[in-house]
Parts: C-alpha cells; sequence; structure tokens
C-alpha cells in the first residue's frame, strides 16, 4: 500500500499507460482474499463441531472466547523471528487454532468428569467443592497436554533449524505453532479451568 501510494504521488502517468502489480505481491493478495473465507469458515466449523460434541453453547463460548489468547505466543515468535504475515504463516496459525481448541475440548471433557464423579458422592456442596473438583480435573489433565507439548514443539525444533529446500515456507509454518504451543497449554491449564468454574458456580447456584 505505501509502495502504491509513493508511485502514485511522484508519477504522473500518460494516458494509455496502467502500472500493475505482480509476482510475490499478487500472489500475497489473492491468498489474502481466499484467507478472507477460509478463516471465518474454520472458525464456524470448530464452531459447529464444538457444539456437536459439548451441545452447550456456553462451553462452546469458553473456547472460541480464550482461542485469540492460545494464539500470542505464535505472534511473539513470528514477530521475533522477523517474519512478515504471508500465507505460510497464516496456514500456521490455522493449525496452532485447531490444536489449542483441541486442548480446550479436552480439559473440559476432564473437568465435565471431575465434577460428575463429585456430584455422584454427593461431595459438590459449597464452592470450596467446586474448587477442588475443577483442581482435579486440571491435574488429571497436566500429564496427556504436557506430552503432548513435547511431542509437538519436539517435532517442529528440527523443522526451525533446518536449512534445506523448502525451509523457509516450512519455517513459517512451524514458527506460530512451536511459539503458540506454550501460549495454548498455558491457557488450557489457567484460564479455561478459572473460566468453567466462575461458570459452574453461578449454574450450581454455590456459595
Amino acid at each position: 500500500p505505501r509502495a502504491k501510494a509513493a508511485i502514485a504521488k511522484a508519477v504522473n502517468l500518460p494516458g494509455g499507460y496502467t502500472v500493475s502489480w505482480v509476482g510475490q505481491y499478487q500472489v500475497m493478495e489473492q491468498a489474502a482474499k481466499r484467507l478472507e473465507l477460509v478463516i471465518p469458515a474454520v472458525i464456524l466449523l470448530i464452531a459447529l463441531l464444538l457444539y456437536f460434541n459439548f451441545k452447550n453453547w456456553v462451553e462452546v463460548a469458553i473456547i472460541l472466547l480464550t482461542l485469540p489468547l492460545s494464539l500470542v505466543g505464535g505472534f511473539w515468535l513470528t514477530y521475533w523471528l522477523g517474519y512478515k504475515l504471508s500465507v505460510a504463516v497464516a496456514v500456521g496459525f490455522i493449525a496452532l487454532a485447531g490444536v489449542a481448541a483441541e486442548f480446550g475440548v479436552v480439559m473440559l471433557l476432564y473437568l465435565d468428569q471431575a465434577l460428575i464423579r463429585r456430584q455422584a458422592r454427593g461431595a459438590l456442596q459449597t464452592w470450596h467443592d467446586l474448587r477442588l473438583a475443577v483442581i482435579e480435573g486440571t491435574m488429571l489433565r497436566l500429564r496427556p497436554l504436557a506430552m503432548t507439548l513435547t511431542l509437538v514443539v519436539g517435532g517442529l525444533l528440527p523443522i526451525m533449524f533446518s536449512h534445506g529446500a523448502g525451509a523457509d515456507v516450512m519455517k513459517r509454518i512451524a514458527a506460530p505453532m512451536v511459539g503458540g504451543m506454550f501460549s495454548a497449554a498455558l491457557l488450557a491449564l489457567l484460564v479455561i479451568p478459572a473460566l468453567y468454574a466462575l461458570w459452574q458456580k453461578r449454574r450450581l447456584g454455590l456459595r
């Protein structure tokens, strides 16, 4: 946009002449238009799949509203590495969003199961009982989440240090996922359980 504005200001074209931008710029413009359709479609598809799984829009909202927070680590690493927004980077963020949504889904399933177990024992009478149930569900999810985080990051790190053919593109796909996995894990362990506890407290009328 800045180059277009500079040329439009500095160059006076005679009649019958035009300026067109081709090459990588043209490819980026076309990709950006496709992403304007793909990204909302992906979010809508994730929302529908979550609803079919939970049959509850509140839990769907918890995941979708916290999903942008899980991308923070990916943005920081991409910025730190000096990568510009490109199709490869966008693909990396879309993949990261899918993994972060999976983290949230499994965490909510563990929390629901912990809540049901306490209700079956008659041990869910107060706000303190609810907090214990949330802590129990979160701790049960801790080890599987740590294993997933280690495997994904460990599998992507060789790509980040590669220098062969196609490495530049693959690095830009991997960078958002490597950085975002850590923020997604923290989100699943801290933010989602806290929001879940507040929602269940209000739903169950606990004090």
